[in-house]
């Protein structure tokens, strides 16, 4: 039996439109969605990037003020050991440096310094009187003057070293015994050591600074031009 349709096709060509373009209007939608929200993750990756950047250039400007600080601190540092090393050698009657290139200049042909040993004590000292004359009460007087104790610096040194032979020993100890700088030089001990097959003698010595000893600038610069000589 034949079947009769009796709806337009016009109709059913506007119903199947219709439905095509729901669907289209729906995918486009969802693009639209799907870009949409696209856009939104990368501008909040962006904020997040734009705020990480923000930190790290705040960071790095203050690495940048730590590190001029730790630079001034540096400089500062250095001109105070400067000031310091300057003061002490003002302070102190005979400045190390001047100890160590006496005994680099006495030392005899051969002889080589090992190590070297300077510790300092505060003594009490009793010097005599200058007035010994006048009366009773003078004297009295002189006596309780004499019995004051001053108190110095003594200035020890202990000094190791290798040479050739105990002549070059002697003659190192005579050296320092004839220096403006040096008192009561003695030999502690010498003995025999081998380096590479050769034989040395190994002599430690101790000697004080001259007590009250007050080096001038032409003393010091005569010591560091032949120390400057030597070396």
């Amino acid at each position: 039996m034949a079947m009769i349709n009796f709806v337009p096709d016009d109709y059913v060509q506007q119903r199947r439109a219709s439905r095509a373009n729901v669907l289209y209007l729906m995918l486009l939608l969802a693009m639209l969605g799907a870009i949409g929200m696209t856009f939104g993750f990368i501008k909040i990756r962006q904020r997040a990037v734009a705020t990480e950047l923000a930190q790290l250039n705040h960071r790095m400007t203050e690495a940048q003020q730590q590190i001029t600080q730790l630079e001034e601190l540096k400089t500062k540092s250095k001109a105070m050991m400067k000031t310091m090393v300057m003061t002490a050698e003002l302070l102190e009657p005979v400045p190390r440096s001047i100890i160590l290139a006496s005994l680099t200049n006495n030392l005899p042909s051969g002889v080589s310094l090992l190590d070297f040993g300077l510790k300092e004590k505060e003594i009490q000292v009793y010097k005599p009187a200058s007035n010994t004359t006048g009366s009773r009460y003078s004297k009295s007087n002189t006596k309780a003057a004499a019995s004051a104790p001053e108190k110095i610096i003594a200035t020890h040194l202990q000094i190791k070293g290798l040479a050739p032979s105990d002549i070059q020993v002697a003659g190192f100890i005579a050296n320092l015994s004839n220096a403006i700088l040096f008192d009561e030089v003695s030999l502690v001990e010498s003995k025999e050591v081998e380096i590479e097959k050769i034989k040395y003698r190994e002599f430690y010595l101790k000697a004080n600074i001259r007590p009250e000893l007050m080096l001038t600038k032409e003393n010091i610069d005569m010591i560091r031009e032949k120390r400057e000589q030597t070396t």
